[in-house]
């Protein structure tokens, strides 16, 4: 009996103190219909207006300017994306030299062979899961930004 309430205290303390990646900022999904999608142009992830949005060209998340941007190519704190398991997924970053960008050709979350690469079609980035971000009717991968952004 002791051994089991030692086990529960600690799977309770670890679950309480497992903090959220960030700020969580949508779902890099071609699925339009998806509330939280970037590419539903009315939701408040995907909407041009949003001050949340990587479509905000003024945003934070948005900005070719801003460290925390997906779109600036230079940008060292770019979002990160997770998948529907909690897997790092790598940044969602157009910065083609950070190890851990999507666009990094050589990176392992850019690089179109690599199985973690949403760039791989047979990988992460297989249309037919339902956490790719390339899946028109899935959930795709969640995106979260700096805490401070």
């Amino acid at each position: 009996m002791r051994i089991f309430l030692l086990v529960l205290s600690i799977f309770f303390t670890s679950a309480a103190l497992a903090d959220p990646p960030g700020e969580y900022i949508g779902q890099l999904s071609e699925n339009r219909y998806n509330a939280d999608s970037t590419s539903n142009p009315y939701g408040q992830y995907g909407s041009e207006y949003s001050s949340d949005s990587i479509n905000n060209p003024y945003g934070p998340y948005g900005s070719q300017y801003s460290n925390d941007s997906a779109t600036n190519p230079y940008a060292t704190n770019a979002p990160r994306l997770y998948d529907s398991d909690g897997n790092y997924r790598g940044k969602l970053s157009s910065n083609p030299y950070d190890a851990d960008s999507i666009s990094n050709p050589y990176g392992r979350y850019g690089n179109p062979y690599s199985s973690d690469s949403i760039n791989n079609p047979y990988g992460a980035g297989n249309p037919y899961r339902s956490d790719s971000p390339n899946n028109p009717y899935g959930q795709g991968l969640s995106i979260y930004g700096d805490d401070d952004g």
